[in-house]
């Protein structure tokens, strides 16, 4: 997907008209966009835009330098946003260059003075030794684990809800509730369904490090061919190891194993399990509690607000806590039972005590056993009601039935 997103941009070409003069040979041509100046109107260069063979025309009016809003594009077809950020950057840097010129300031100096500030970052341990870190890196694994856990609950939380409507439905649940308790039944099918998305897992975990190692060994030939072509232009110790920084800077996959390696690959995959069973396993029996009270996947819409509000919050709640892991929503939200799946899993790369997750796991383990009670009591009734669509008060007086 990758390799297709960054090859997908085919050259543009470009033509300007510049009324102005002062843009000609100044914009250069980049890799995906080929420049063209053109001396026509630009009534007549419309005439004629057709036929050029151009992709897109722009005219840059006389007075640009009082009026910098005034230049216009024209496309076959409506511009897209790339090319017109990219089409105003070109045009808006050699304004910029041009004023700073008629108020006689040096470009070079200028250029010489842009310093561009890059911080290691590091992280405090009890006994006093900084260990490094890597805040991109955390970013991007707790992107990862919020969203992983976040299509799991829907994905196999669905599938759970189909499999016990189908069986209602088709009236096998009546065959299958003589030989066995609708309790076990219910467990069951949501033991089943979760050891298949945990063998689903680990197939991705294998791929995505047989992956991810592929790259990283890719990447680090590029980067040091591109540290020995420094070289050979003569650069500074200094300069050659700050360019060497800015290159790993800018590749997640080494701030992901920076990261992996502070928190410890062990703990991140325990953990990952440990909520990963934990949050399926409470969503899971309300999806079969929902599956349970309906007859068709088209009434269990009305159901399923109450059980989606709260994957879709943690979902939510998590943006936040990428942005500040150790906050008092960060906090709550991963020990609330309903959000704690996701949400601890999004702390966790930033580093979390181990008491706190003790506690959440603790927490989720109680709500599963809680809303587990619960589904029971509404499976076991609603598994044999046909013809009735059921409302919300009778779904309650379910739970308060004696067996």
């Amino acid at each position: 997907m990758i390799y297709l997103v960054v090859n997908s941009n085919e050259t543009k070409t470009i033509q300007i008209i510049d009324e102005s003069g002062l843009f000609k040979d100044k914009i250069q041509s980049e890799k995906d966009l080929n420049y063209s100046f053109i001396n026509k109107s630009f009534e007549t260069a419309k005439k004629d835009f057709f036929k050029s063979g151009a992709d897109v025309l722009v005219d840059i009016p006389k007075n640009i330098l009082n009026n910098p809003s005034g230049v216009k594009m024209v496309g076959k077809k409506t511009i897209g946003i790339g090319i017109q950020l990219d089409v105003e950057g070109a045009i808006q840097a050699e304004l910029r260059n041009i004023k700073l010129k008629n108020a006689n300031i040096d470009l070079r100096i200028l250029e010489d003075n842009k310093v561009k500030v890059s911080s290691d970052t590091f992280t405090m341990q009890e006994d006093g030794e900084e260990q490094s870190s890597s805040s991109t890196g955390a970013m991007i694994l707790a992107g990862i684990f919020g969203f992983v856990l976040y299509i799991s609950a829907f994905l196999y939380g669905s599938q759970v809800m189909n499999g016990v409507i189908e069986e209602k439905s088709n009236r096998i649940i009546e065959v299958m509730i003589s030989s066995v308790r609708p309790f076990q039944l219910m467990m069951g099918k949501i033991i089943g369904v979760g050891l298949v998305g945990i063998t689903q897992f680990v197939l991705w975990g294998v791929l995505t490090f047989t992956a991810s190692t592929a790259t990283s060994a890719l990447l680090s030939d590029k980067i040091e061919q591109k540290v020995t072509m420094k070289q050979k232009t003569g650069l500074k110790k200094a300069e050659i190891e700050n360019f060497k920084k800015e290159i790993k800077d800018k590749n997640p996959l080494a701030g992901i194993a920076q990261t992996v390696e502070n928190v410890s690959i062990g703990k991140l995959i325990l953990c990952f399990l440990l909520f990963y069973l934990g949050g399926y396993m409470l969503y899971a029996s309300l999806f079969a509690a929902v599956g349970s009270a309906v007859e068709n996947a088209s009434e269990a819409q009305q159901f399923l607000l109450p059980v989606t509000i709260p994957i879709l919050a943690s979902f939510f709640i998590g943006q936040a806590i990428i942005q500040d892991p150790d906050s008092n929503l960060a906090f709550w939200a991963s020990m609330f039972p309903l959000t704690s799946p996701i949400d601890m899993m999004v702390r966790l790369p930033f580093g979390v005590p181990n008491w706190q997750i003790a506690l959440s796991f603790s927490l989720l383990v109680l709500g599963f056993m809680g809303t587990t009670w619960m589904a029971g009591k509404i499976y076991r009734v609603g598994i044999l009601m046909y013809g009735k669509k059921p409302s919300w008060k009778e779904i309650s007086k379910w739970v308060f039935y004696k067996g």
